[in-house]
């Protein structure tokens, strides 16, 4: 059976509360929600309420319809910059994002909004007062991940959203590593967007995520069509969050996301963290042990997320990826994981690494499978 590793990609087994959500709702409701009165179609709409209903709970959100369902948190991150900035604006971001705050970024900066990427120590840390100092009388907004899927990197947003928030300056967080591994309370945060993916740490389908956007931010709407709401009405003069979810939804996604989450609140936020942050520790101790290895990020005993990236001697990290893949039934990823500046930063930018995370389903019997797979690869290296 496989071990798998690869949970800061996707978390993987899920919850079998997520696949029957999934399970009854293409058997029992698979109707367009919102579009109809019968009752399908309304017992769809009742889920997305109460799954959206869920999530504003888990992420202390006092009203739902702030929160906006996205395909994932590419998608949430896109809606809350090309919602937001147009030429002319600045914008403040950091070296080591992945590329979901990257390219777009990019691609804004090519049509007229200018882009300061602030940059980060070897550890993948972003010191606030860097930040701070890349400020300009024009800037519209930050963005900046909560935590990276290469370094295992925690930042400090909530302090940076606080300091922001004394220059009138939005902070909007890339969560998609975050969300369902750090406890959120947006009523009480500074923070004034949140992306999150489904599929990862709040333990739903892949195709579904969340925007959550504070009430005083005014976003366009950048996808407009059919919402089922006051048809005859421009769709940016509509209320949240039919202004932003034009189209039909991913319901059996939806209702895999809020099975997901139920899961993570039940099972205990910090409960989880605590479980996996043994494992990803035992895990770092024992592959710094192996002669030939080099790891990465944040120094062992430091907060991380659950992974850790490394390379053995002088094997390309697909080459060892593809060994434990092949030889030894264990799921990692090798490679820039869409964030080549994060690797530039703790030196790996020509080469890239080898990635191992861990999920709520490990067992310490995987991190010593894992242990001893790299052993004997770095040893007949």
């Amino acid at each position: 059976m496989t071990i798998y590793l690869d949970n800061a990609a996707s978390s993987c087994p899920k919850p079998e509360e997520v696949m029957g959500a999934m399970d009854r709702c293409l058997r029992e409701f698979c109707a367009n929600p919102g579009r109809g009165a019968h009752k399908k179609a309304v017992a769809a709409a009742r889920m997305i309420f109460q799954a959206r209903e869920s999530a504003a709970a888990f992420l202390g959100i006092s009203d739902s319809a702030n929160l906006i369902f996205t395909q994932n948190a590419t998608d949430a991150l896109n809606i809350a910059m090309y919602g937001l900035l147009e030429p002319g604006d600045h914008v403040v971001t950091t070296a080591v994002e992945h590329n979901a705050v990257i390219r777009p970024l990019m691609a804004l900066g090519s049509a007229g909004v200018e882009v300061d990427l602030v940059r980060a120590g070897s550890d993948g840390i972003v010191e606030p007062d860097e930040i701070i100092k890349a400020l300009k009388a024009d800037t519209k907004l930050v963005v900046m991940g909560h935590g990276s899927n290469v370094t295992g990197a925690i930042q400090p947003v909530e302090e940076l959203a606080r300091r922001l928030a004394e220059n009138a300056v939005p902070l909007l967080v890339d969560a998609a590593q975050s969300a369902g591994s750090i406890p959120y309370d947006m009523e009480a945060s500074p923070i004034a967007m949140l992306a999150c993916t489904g599929h990862k740490s709040l333990m739903g389908p892949q195709g579904v995520g969340l925007l959550y956007i504070r009430p005083d931010i005014d976003l366009r709407s950048m996808r407009q069509g059919g919402t089922g709401t006051h048809s005859t009405e421009p769709q940016d003069l509509l209320a949240r969050p039919d202004r932003y979810e034009a189209g039909t939804y991913n319901t059996p996604g939806i209702a895999g996301l809020g099975a997901g989450i139920d899961y993570v609140s039940h099972s205990g936020v910090e409960k989880l963290a605590a479980h996996k942050n043994g494992l990803v520790q035992a895990l770092i101790a024992g592959l710094a042990d192996i002669s030939g290895v080099d790891l990465y990020g944040p120094a062992a005993g430091q907060p991380r997320f659950p992974l850790i990236c490394f390379n053995v001697k002088q094997l390309a990290p697909a080459e060892v990826a593809g060994k434990l893949d092949r030889d030894y039934d264990v799921a990692s990823r090798g490679g820039l994981h869409c964030a080549p500046g994060a690797h530039e930063a703790m030196g790996t930018g020509g080469r890239g690494a080898v990635r191992l995370s861990v999920g709520p389903f490990n067992i310490m019997s995987d991190i010593d499978a894992a242990i001893r797979a790299v052993t004997e690869i770095a040893t007949g290296a």
